[in-house]
């Protein structure tokens, strides 16, 4: 798995979603690399990461994550999630509660959902992207994540740069971009697939009663947290702050890298034992 490391002390680790990759924090880690160790991977198959023939499925990836931070031996582990990095690291701090220091997120999969919820344009579009032919049409063939999603669900225009940087790991093959198809089939809608939903569901149930720090970061409207899961959060969650940015859908490092990575860094500075810490480092 490819990773890049910025910065001294406490480990704060980045965690990306489809079809990003560590690129995405680009402008987010010099707010927070003076004060601890950052360091981003991109997931397996993703990314500069190997692209080894997996399946793909959440489990898999659970599998990668868990080895990365054991292989890094990352103790103290502070980390800011997004997508479905958000969901790896939240059944990562689910498991492993006593190595987790403090965890800030943005678009985050924070529970199961179900068809019901969504609406009739998200409802529309992802049974196509969960379709076997017209999803592989999609996502394979016509790289329908990097070249359609990524900019619409950015409020600003991505340059041209930025965006060759984004295409630049699914560019050559075009089976490259097997684990972006592979997503939008793990989203456990109505308890579908199983044992995605089991997992969500149970880190779901452990992010309500954990009182380990947490920092939510969202704008309107939203993808995924939209204002009204933003406020449902701050009644269920124990132990939560949370910053509205402004107007936004779904890659806000995109639209905010600086105002994200400020208060993180305002919001890390406060977490118990930061100084402690930082005499150590």
């Amino acid at each position: 798995m490819h990773y890049i490391e910025q910065g001294a002390g406490d480990p704060v680790v980045f965690l990306h979603g489809n079809p990003t990759w560590s690129y995405l924090w680009r402008n987010i880690i010099p707010h927070v690399s003076p004060m601890a160790r950052c360091i981003a991977p991109d997931l397996i198959g993703m990314g500069l990461s190997d692209k080894p023939a997996l399946e793909y499925r959440f489990l898999d990836h659970v599998e990668y994550v868990d080895g990365f931070l054991d292989a890094l031996r990352l103790r103290r582990v502070t980390l800011v999630l997004h997508d479905w990095g958000s969901a790896l690291g939240f059944d990562y701090a689910c498991r492993h509660e006593d190595n987790v220091r403090a965890m800030a997120f943005m678009e985050a999969v924070t529970r199961p959902s179900t068809w019901r919820e969504q609406t009739l344009i998200t409802r529309w579009l992802f049974r196509r992207l969960r379709h076997p032919v017209k999803g592989r049409r999609m996502i394979i063939d016509r790289n329908f994540f990097i070249e359609r999603m990524l900019p619409m669900l950015t409020r600003r225009r991505l340059t041209r740069d930025e965006m060759d940087h984004y295409r630049a790991p699914y560019a050559s093959d075009p089976l490259s971009r097997t684990p972006l198809l592979k997503w939008p089939g793990e989203i456990p809608f109505d308890g579908e697939p199983a044992d995605t939903h089991q997992r969500i569901a149970a880190y779901a149930a452990w992010l309500r009663a954990s009182t380990i720090p947490k920092l939510l970061l969202w704008a309107k409207p939203g993808l995924i947290i939209q204002p009204q899961e933003a406020a449902r959060l701050r009644r269920e969650v124990q132990n939560i702050e949370d910053a509205y940015l402004g107007r936004g859908r779904h890659f806000l490092q995109e639209d905010y890298p600086h105002e994200i990575g400020e208060r993180i860094a305002q919001w890390y500075r406060r977490l118990p034992g930061y100084r402690a810490a930082q005499d150590e480092a």
